[in-house]
């Protein structure tokens, strides 16, 4: 069974991350939500507090086979500057291991070099800083090992993408189904 880590900093957009972590428990897929602050506890973009299953330094990703990024600004900047997330996004992809990214997140790939020679998607503004990719836009972007998206907007149809990458389209369909998403 796939085991997915969502990394969680303060000011992360609530819908990109939260969505994804409830399309992922409907569909079994195992998902941790990460905190890179120093505790548990991170405060989202609109003022509610959440907190997170594990620390970074408690999470195994050695275990992992996808990290997901949430998009949101500041979010996605805390995201940016925390550096061991740098160094083990570097090392999933170098590995082929999956990764994703909603919103203002894809920069984050692609200012590191992760994007180079694929497709990906972001929110409005941030193209020039994918780095290496052909930026699309399209709502959800599947290019090799990296998921894409748009934004907010977009949240359900990303996290759709990430459970159809592991159980297939019928499953997708399912789940889709099962929120009334049509």
């Amino acid at each position: 069974m796939a085991k997915v880590l969502i990394m969680l900093a303060d000011g992360f957009e609530e819908i990109e991350g939260l969505a994804v972590v409830d399309l992922l428990r409907r569909a079994r897929i195992d998902i941790e939500t990460v905190s890179i602050m120093e505790t548990n506890t991170v405060m989202c973009k609109h003022n509610i507090e959440l907190k997170a299953d594990k620390t970074f330094n408690e999470a195994d990703f050695s275990g992992a086979d996808m990290i997901v990024l949430p998009g949101g600004i500041p979010g996605a900047t805390n995201l940016e500057n925390y550096k061991p997330l740098i160094e083990k996004l570097i090392e999933f992809n170098n590995k082929g291991k999956k990764l994703a990214a909603i919103c203002a997140a894809p920069y984050i790939l692609g200012i590191n070099y992760i994007l180079e020679g694929k497709e990906a998607t972001c929110y409005p503004g941030f193209e020039d800083k994918l780095l290496g990719a052909k930026a699309l836009t399209d709502k959800v972007v599947v290019s090799d090992n990296i998921i894409t998206s748009r934004g907010m907007g977009t949240a359900i149809e990303f996290g759709l993408a990430i459970i159809e990458t592991y159980l297939g389209k019928e499953k997708a369909k399912e789940i889709a189904d099962s929120v009334m998403y049509y």
